[in-house]
């Protein structure tokens, strides 16, 4: 056929929107089809490397850690420290710390966490006050449990993966320190020994148990009175006879326990007198007690019922009492608060609380006292909600 100046040759392309349609098709597949590639470069990133990639850089990072916990008071001179790893590549960044500053060159262990099982049966229990893991993907928490000190702080960075086997914040520790880095490091304070069978025999320490399993438990407790009781009442043998001690409550022979022990914090003469009502009242199932006497001294200020302690309860404490110890204590309203405060009162399976206030009658060392009553049945009542059999002390 030949060409027409007069022909048009018309080419018809398909609409703008079935072009967009297709072009998004063809990018949706390609990208369809490669994700296992991009899945399977995410897989091999290492878990344990949480601080970076360059080993230079995590030796950095972690020196600058320490200098701020440090800092904050949470690794201090002459601390025994133990520095957790999954991997002899972290050990290796481990060792290019610079930990002169810190007094720790000498007193520093490593444990590889894949290798070292052996090795973490040789440390003995409560030896360390400083663990830090590299990562929290392969710790042993009831190791970790078992070789940091009462009162020693334990740092992890948290998992973004949430592994089954991470270290998990136990019931016994206190956070301490939230910081971000290139991971956030989560620094905890063990307050009390570990409890990891709830079900053994000398597992007794109400305070970690669920809500409901604490209402259940001090269920049996008397009341709490709403108003202070009349002398006379607390003199007969009636109103002893209303306090449902421990033992009794939880069918417990003491037995299981390898010590046992009662505290009286208060003024000297009245220790000994508080003793003496201890043992001739208190069901210890034939069982011996040590009893101590920390001994406290009203403060000198006019018009004041507060109490200065000559040795510092919370210490004393955790320095003394175990997991295997049966405790049972009396203390004034004051050095409970503070216990609370430093969060010791779990250390203690049994309180006699003295609540000195405005109403304390026949003692005129504390009429002056500003506390209310209704002060004194709230630190009761936050007392049973922690767990603390707790009963009201009069003197």
């Amino acid at each position: 056929m030949g060409v027409n100046s007069n022909t048009l040759l018309v080419i018809k392309l398909p609409d703008s929107r079935v072009l967009r349609i297709l072009s998004r098709s063809v990018f949706l597949a390609l990208v369809i089809l490669t994700m296992p590639c991009i899945d399977s470069i995410l897989r091999e990133r290492p878990e344990y490397n949480n601080f970076g990639s360059d080993v230079l850089s995590n030796s950095q990072l972690l020196n600058l850690l320490f200098r701020d916990l440090a800092i904050e008071g949470l690794l201090r001179k002459g601390d025994k420290a133990l520095i957790l790893s999954p991997g002899i590549v972290n050990v290796r960044m481990v060792h290019n710390l610079n930990l002169q500053h810190l007094h720790l060159h000498n007193n520093v262990s490593y444990v590889v966490m894949d290798s070292g099982l052996e090795g973490q049966r040789l440390i003995p229990d409560e030896t360390f006050d400083f663990v830090f893991t590299i990562t929290s993907n392969f710790v042993d928490t009831k190791f970790v449990n078992r070789v940091v000190k009462i009162g020693g702080i334990v740092a992890i960075p948290l998992s973004n993966n949430n592994a089954p086997n991470g270290f998990r914040k136990q019931s016994n520790y206190r956070i301490v320190y939230l910081r971000s880095y290139n991971s956030t490091i989560m620094a905890l304070r063990k307050v009390s020994p570990s409890n990891e069978e709830l079900g053994s025999s000398t597992r007794r320490h109400l305070c970690q148990l669920e809500s409901e399993a604490k209402k259940v438990m001090l269920k049996g407790l008397e009341d709490a009175l709403l108003e202070p009781p009349r002398r006379t009442l607390l003199r007969s043998t009636k109103y002893l006879k209303k306090i449902k001690f421990l033992p009794e409550l939880l069918g417990d022979t003491l037995e299981s326990y390898k010590r046992r022990v009662f505290i009286g914090v208060g003024l000297a003469e009245e220790n000994s007198a508080l003793t003496e009502w201890f043992h001739q009242n208190y069901p210890k199932r034939n069982q011996d007690f040590e009893v101590y006497s920390l001994v406290v001294v009203p403060e000198e200020e006019e018009g004041s019922s507060r109490v200065a302690v000559h040795v510092d309860v919370s210490d004393w404490l955790m320095k003394n009492v175990k997991e295997e110890v049966y405790v049972v204590m009396k203390a004034d309203a004051e050095v409970v608060e503070e216990m609370i405060k430093r969060s010791t009162i779990c250390l203690v399976d049994e309180l006699f609380l003295e609540c000195k206030n405005q109403w304390w009658q026949g003692m005129e060392r504390y009429n002056k006292s500003k506390r209310a009553y209704w002060e004194c049945l709230a630190l009761y009542g936050r007392l049973r909600d922690e767990g603390v059999a707790v009963h009201q002390w009069w003197g």
